[in-house]
């Protein structure tokens, strides 16, 4: 597809300023372009100012209810001192705007680093944070915003990479390999019993997290959505189990001062690691006429590429037969 054909092409400078200006801003010429590709994100220099994000939305992928709800969600957090990132509002009180079939967001400009997740004191500084996080996250659902679950993370993203993207060299060994994967994910799930879902930041890997001034600021809520609390945790857990465990061990220190951690949820990580794995590859696929990810992911879609990727699916496979991790 030609680059020109995307409607992310339509982002030039000057119809950026126009996005901004239109909320009565006065933009002095300085754009950054940022590291996003599911959105636009753009630095953007004001006069008389701190520069502002400007955050461009892909068209067709979230409702304005479902972009307005997880804007809530991040405001209600700021409004109990959490360090997050949430959008600006206008007078009215609208953090949603429109601008020529572009729907966009602003954000006060946050600077910071990724935390240090080897670092145990860090880890427990960041599950203080989530305890509250999820505490808060607990009050009520998400109405518009979806539940993480097996079908739209696992069996639709297994569906389109099968029939339009695996090469036909692999697709028997994909078939097998992805049903195992699905029937064994979907009785471990059934096997942890009722697990209750909140209102979840869902997307908590480093770069989601700016450390600074000895804290960590939230950013970036798109994948927010109600989800088991573990969710937020176990992306922050790396290295062999004995690591991981002592990581778990200075998370849930801090976590449990806020909310209660219910260690039955201990049994999903790796299934949901495994969702993870699955919805990545299906999220690239579905993004493949947006040139941005061509460009940014060339080792995506090749035989290489798929080869490797059902090589990690196995890996997989085996660590959905280890026993979860346990508190210390």
């Amino acid at each position: 597809m030609q680059t020109n054909s995307h409607p992310f092409h339509r982002l030039t400078p000057d119809f950026i300023m126009d996005a901004v200006e239109s909320q009565g801003f006065h933009c002095d010429c300085r754009i950054l372009s940022l590291n996003s590709y599911e959105n636009r994100v753009y630095q953007v220099g004001i006069e008389e100012g701190q520069p502002l994000i400007a955050k461009f939305y892909r068209p067709g992928r979230w409702s304005d209810t479902q972009i307005v709800e997880e804007h809530d969600f991040s405001s209600e957090l700021a409004v109990h001192e959490l360090s997050v990132v949430a959008p600006w509002r206008n007078p009215d009180g609208a953090s949603l705007f429109h601008f020529r079939n572009f729907r966009f967001a602003l954000y006060p400009r946050q600077g910071g680093h990724a935390p240090e997740f080897d670092n145990l004191d860090s880890l427990q500084i960041l599950g203080r944070m989530l305890g509250r996080m999820h505490r808060i996250g607990a009050v009520r659902p998400f109405r518009y915003r979806p539940v993480l679950d097996s079908s739209s993370f696992g069996h639709a993203s297994v569906a389109l990479i099968r029939e339009r993207f695996i090469p036909k060299e692999y697709r028997e060994s994909y078939t097998i390999l992805t049903g195992r994967l699905l029937e064994k994910l979907e009785r471990l799930l059934a096997a942890a019993g009722e697990i209750r879902t909140i209102r979840v930041h869902g997307d908590c890997h480093s770069g989601n997290i700016l450390w600074r001034d000895d804290a960590p600021h939230f950013v970036d809520f798109d994948d927010s959505r109600m989800a088991p609390a573990v969710q937020d945790l176990w992306m922050m857990l790396s290295g062999d189990r004995q690591r991981k465990t002592i990581q778990l061990d200075a998370l849930l220190e801090g976590y449990n001062e806020f909310c209660d951690f219910n260690p039955a949820e201990l049994a999903l990580i790796e299934p949901l690691r495994t969702l993870r794995m699955l919805h990545y590859s299906a999220w690239l696929a579905r993004r493949w006429d947006d040139p941005a990810f061509p460009a940014a992911f060339p080792w995506f879609n090749t035989v290489h590429y798929w080869g490797e990727h059902i090589l990690e699916l196995r890996e997989q496979l085996a660590a959905l037969d280890e026993p979860p991790l346990e508190l210390l």
